[in-house]
C-alpha cells in the first residue's frame, strides 16, 4: 500500500505545473491589459474588437477546455435572427421594443461576420430559412395574421422589404410530410461554427491576442489596480480588466445573475440520396430546427418535451430526446426513407427571465458580456463590440 500511495505522490508531482522560467513569466504568463475568460463567440469577438481598439494592449484568452466546449462549437450553425412565431412568442414574453432591439442585434451580428469572413471560409451556405406549421399548430393563425406588421419592422433593420413570405407551394419540393404552412425568409443560411471559431482564432492570434486552453479560472480577486486570477493549474494571472464570456457557466463565478444553463440535443444524419432538404428551417416557435448539411439531415432541440431535464450543464445525449428527434425525422423530415444516425451531440445555452444579453461592469475591474438565450452566432459580434466601448470608456 506504502509503496502504491509513493507512486501517487510521485504521478502528481510530474504531473503538477513546474516552475517557471523566467522567459515564461516574461511572455506567455506576464502581466496582462485584459484577461478574457471563455474562448466561444463572445470571447472572440470581444477579443477582436477590444484588439482592434487597443492595438498596443496585451490580451490573454483562458479556455478551460482544449477548444470551446460550451454552445460555440455544439450547436446546429444557424445564420438567423429569429423566425416568425418565435419574435410574436418574444413580443408576448418581452414587449415589442425589446423584441425589435434584439432582432436587430442578431441581423446585425449578422452582417458583421459576413464583413470580416469570406463565404468559403466559414462554410457559409445561403439557402434561405423557412418555418413549418402542421395542420393543428397553433401559432400559424398568429404569425399570418402579423405578417405585415413582422415585415414592416424587419424592414426598418434590414432594408428588405417583405422578408417573410408564404411559401406553401415549396412544402412538396422538400418531401416533408405533415405540414400544412411554409413562411420562407431569403435572408437566412447555414454556417460552420467550427470554421467560424478557427476563423476567429486565426485572426484573434494574428493580432496580437494570446489564447491558452485547458486553464480554468476559479475565482479572482480585486486589488487597488489590477486583478488576481486563480486557476486549476496552480497558475495566477494578474490583469487591469477582468472580462468574464462563459455565457451559462458564468454562475460559477458570478453567482448573482439571472442565467440558467439549457441543454440544447443535436442529430446528424448519414448522406442521404437524393437529398431534397436545402436550407435552414424552424418548427414550433423555433423548439425545433434543422437543415441540411451538405446531403446529411442535421436536427436539434425538442428541449420543450422535457424542460426540467434539460436545464443543465451536463453536455451529454439523453433517450427521451434523441427518440423524439428520430421520431418527428420519420414522420415529417424523412418519410418512409431509411436513414442512419451517425453523430449525437449537445450544447449548453444560457438563458434567464429576459432574452437580451447581460452586458455590463460588474465592478471597476471585471465585466461580463454573457446570457445569449441560444442566439450566440448571431450576438457575439454586437456585444462584443458593446463590451469594448464599456471597457475602453473605463480604462
Amino acid at each position: 500500500m506504502g509503496k502504491l500511495v509513493s507512486t501517487f505522490k510521485h504521478f502528481n508531482k510530474l504531473h503538477c505545473m513546474p516552475q517557471l522560467s523566467i522567459w515564461e513569466k516574461e511572455s506567455f504568463f506576464a502581466p496582462q491589459d485584459i484577461i478574457i475568460i471563455g474562448s466561444g463567440f463572445v470571447g472572440l469577438w470581444s477579443a477582436l474588437h477590444l484588439i482592434e481598439s487597443n492595438p498596443n494592449k496585451k490580451i490573454t484568452i483562458l479556455e478551460r477546455g482544449l477548444i470551446p466546449t460550451g454552445a460555440s462549437t455544439r450547436n446546429a450553425g444557424f445564420s438567423c435572427f429569429g423566425s416568425p412565431s418565435e419574435l410574436v412568442a418574444d413580443v408576448a414574453a418581452m414587449g415589442e421594443d425589446k423584441m425589435w432591439q434584439l432582432v436587430a442585434m442578431r441581423y446585425k451580428g449578422l452582417l458583421q461576420i459576413r464583413q470580416h469572413f469570406a463565404e468559403e471560409t466559414i462554410g457559409y451556405d445561403p439557402h434561405g430559412g423557412y418555418e413549418c406549421f402542421t395542420k393543428d399548430s397553433k401559432d400559424w393563425e398568429a404569425c399570418a395574421e402579423k405578417m405585415d406588421w413582422l415585415n414592416n419592422g424587419l424592414q426598418s433593420i434590414t432594408g428588405v422589404p417583405s422578408i417573410f413570405t408564404i411559401a406553401d407551394e415549396k412544402l412538396n419540393q422538400f418531401g416533408f410530410e405533415g405540414f400544412e404552412h411554409l413562411i420562407e425568409n431569403p435572408l437566412e443560411a447555414g454556417l460552420h461554427a467550427g470554421k467560424l471559431v478557427q476563423a476567429l482564432l486565426r485572426k484573434i492570434q494574428g493580432l496580437g491576442v494570446q489564447v491558452l486552453t485547458g486553464i480554468e479560472v476559479t475565482g479572482y480577486t480585486e486589488n487597488n489596480q489590477s486583478i488576481t486570477v486563480t486557476t486549476n493549474q496552480q497558475l495566477e494571472f494578474s490583469c487591469r480588466q477582468l472580462l468574464l464570456c462563459t455565457n451559462a457557466f458564468t454562475k460559477k463565478l458570478l453567482p448573482q445573475l439571472d442565467i440558467r444553463p439549457c441543454r440544447g440535443q443535436i442529430l446528424l444524419t448519414s448522406p442521404i440520396p437524393n437529398f431534397t432538404i436545402k436550407g435552414t428551417f424552424h418548427f414550433d416557435e423555433g423548439y425545433y430546427y434543422f437543415r441540411n448539411l451538405d446531403d446529411r439531415l442535421l436536427l436539434g432541440g425538442a428541449r420543450n418535451k422535457a424542460f426540467d431535464d434539460e436545464a443543465t450543464e451536463t453536455i451529454d445525449t439523453t433517450e427521451i430526446i434523441q427518440q423524439t428527434l428520430e421520431e418527428f425525422t420519420r414522420r415529417h423530415l424523412l418519410p418512409g426513407i431509411n436513414f442512419t444516425i451517425t453523430n449525437r451531440w449537445s450544447g449548453i445555452m444560457a438563458m434567464g427571465n429576459d432574452k437580451l444579453p447581460i452586458v455590463k461592469a460588474i465592478s471597476n475591474q471585471v465585466y461580463c458580456c454573457v446570457r445569449m438565450s441560444g442566439m450566440g452566432v448571431a450576438l457575439a459580434p454586437g456585444v462584443g463590440e458593446q463590451i469594448t466601448a464599456l471597457m475602453n470608456e473605463r480604462d
